[in-house]
């Protein structure tokens, strides 16, 4: 049987029921190759088809539903898919080849085209290498930014100097009209030649801040399911630490006092370590499972362990919000998800939970007052000192033994500003030239005047936190200025800095100096052309006589 076929056969789902389990034996493997391919490896049809359902689509690059995602973004979703599973389940030595061999013959979706496209094994192993030795490998697998980015090397002085009057003169002209008066002013002078094209004039011109000002209008103003296949269950293991992490809500079975006197079911967020079954982190919330508490409780786990390669988590909606599967992106970690209805193949998670009910919970039959913060304390008390430091039935060892013991391929984590600014929203939104503002979610966000040409500012968000919103470069996804509600109050003292002027300011004509370029030549061209005018001048009006003198 081939590795493909053996990959079909078995896909990777795990028994919720512990007698379901195949005692000590722990079924396939990520690191064999017969099912690397379920990672990302020649048997990605088989993700597609029953086992885990990969965020990053391993025949595209793109794994956030963005449209306005820039094609550097784009690119390097796609290198990181391809050699992102090499990461999280690094091959054995000698092993190399094969599985670079594997990735150059599948077929893969150009990110912005649609179109087809094959890598070279030499070209993979180049991604690998940038990749394995970068602590964020998606920022290593970016398109990199030209050197001559924003500097406009194809507008001369000479053009640059005839925009600028040309705009002075005409400042209520389009971004077209004023292109094609340029092509006819440079055909007269060689040194705007050679002349670009629309768009680079018009780029040039928003650079500069030479928007178009409109005339004032006098008078009023307007203000698919797929059905359900049975597959069998069969168990399986990573056999790196941090490699691969599980996580999920669960709902729990005593409710809890709060301080308003209000009595709420909680929601237990647990997350595990899939090689050695270590929780990372678990925490109590009285909400239901949200994207705030998910991203909370992810960060608290990423600064209590590492960054993990992976994550494995159900189809709910805080695991597939915006927020988290971007912060995974500039985290570089790839997240997978279980197919609708089988939580069989979050088994590990659901063991935990029977844990966590069996023993966590009744030990606290007796409290009659029950509160959140009694709950996490007692919580955290029975993972640190009973669950890590007892015997797994599976690994024959403590989960904390086998963490300890690796091998680890997790990463250092960033500190909390960064952890925070990961784990936002991107999105563009247009400026407003009036006073400089933005709309999020129904709030003015104040833009600082350094930024005041930019026409569409690129932001990163967290919808549950709107106290503050972060500026980025839409190019290199850089933080450039963080973003605060607009305070009409303060702004009442009418003190105002004065701008510094990116340009000399445009002084406007008194009046524009007779017919247009491009007019003046198409006169020129109908008159050579020897017809006269194709319209009859209409007679003045005869004269009344005058009036006859009495005698």
């Amino acid at each position: 049987m081939s590795h493909e076929d053996r990959a079909r056969a078995a896909p990777f789902q795990e028994t919720c029921a512990p007698n379901n389990l195949v005692a000590g034996s722990p079924g396939p493997q990520l690191s064999r190759p017969e099912h690397r391919a379920c990672a990302g490896g020649r048997g990605a049809e088989v993700c597609a088809a029953g086992d885990w359902e990969p965020c990053c689509a391993l025949h595209g690059g793109a794994t956030v539903d963005d449209a306005a995602a820039s094609a550097r973004l784009k690119w390097a979703r796609l290198r990181f898919s391809i050699v992102g599973p090499l990461l999280h389940s690094p091959p054995e030595p000698g092993e190399l080849a094969g599985r670079l061999a594997e990735l150059a013959a599948r077929r893969w979706k150009h990110p912005t085209t649609g179109e087809e496209l094959r890598y070279s094994v030499k070209t993979i192993e180049r991604m690998y290498y940038a990749a394995r030795k970068d602590d964020n490998p998606i920022v290593a697998l970016e398109r990199k930014v030209p050197s001559h980015a924003g500097t406009h090397p194809s507008i001369t002085a000479a053009l640059a100097a005839a925009i600028d009057e040309q705009y002075r003169q005409h400042p209520s002209w389009t971004y077209r009209l004023h292109h094609d008066n340029l092509v006819v002013v440079a055909k007269g002078d060689g040194r705007m030649c050679p002349m670009p094209g629309y768009a680079t004039v018009r780029r040039f011109m928003q650079d500069r801040g030479l928007c178009r000002v409109k005339r004032r209008r006098h008078g009023k103003g307007k203000g698919s399911g797929s059905e359900a296949v049975a597959r069998e269950t069969r168990s399986y293991e990573v056999q790196h630490v941090n490699a691969l992490w599980h996580y999920d809500f669960h709902e729990g079975k005593r409710k809890v006092l709060t301080a308003p006197g209000e009595w709420k079911t909680p929601y237990l967020l647990g997350i595990l370590d899939d090689c050695s079954r270590l929780c990372c982190h678990a925490q109590w919330y009285t909400a239901r499972e949200n994207t705030e508490d998910l991203v909370h409780g992810l960060s608290q786990g990423f600064q209590k362990r590492k960054l993990p390669r992976a994550t494995l988590s159900d189809n709910g909606s805080p695991m597939k919000a915006a927020e988290t599967r971007q912060g995974c992106e500039r985290l570089s970690i790839l997240q997978y998800f279980t197919l609708s209805n089988s939580p069989q193949q979050n088994g590990k998670q659901e063991n935990f939970w029977a844990l966590v009910e069996g023993r966590l919970m009744a030990m606290l039959e007796g409290e009659p007052v029950l509160t959140l913060e009694l709950l996490n304390t007692a919580t955290q008390a029975w993972i640190e000192q009973e669950y890590h430091h007892t015997i797994h039935g599976e690994l024959g060892k403590t989960p904390l033994q086998r963490y300890l013991e690796g091998p680890d391929v997790g990463r250092d984590c960033p500190d909390s500003d960064s952890l925070r600014r990961a784990f936002r929203m991107e999105i563009t939104r247009t400026q407003r030239r009036s006073d400089g503002t933005v709309t999020v979610e129904g709030i003015r966000f104040e833009v600082p005047s350094a930024y005041r040409t930019l026409v569409q500012v690129r932001l990163r968000i967290a919808r549950w936190d709107l106290s503050s919103i972060e500026l980025v470069d839409p190019r290199t996804g850089a933080h450039l200025a963080t973003l605060l509600p607009l305070d009409k109050a303060r702004n009442a003292d009418r003190a105002r800095r004065a701008l510094a002027q990116p340009t000399p300011p445009v002084a406007p004509a008194d009046r524009p100096p007779g017919i247009a370029p491009l007019l003046r030549e198409l006169m020129a061209e109908y008159a050579a052309t020897g017809l006269p005018p194709a319209y009859l001048p209409k007679p003045p009006p005869a004269k009344a006589p005058d009036s006859e003198e009495e005698p």
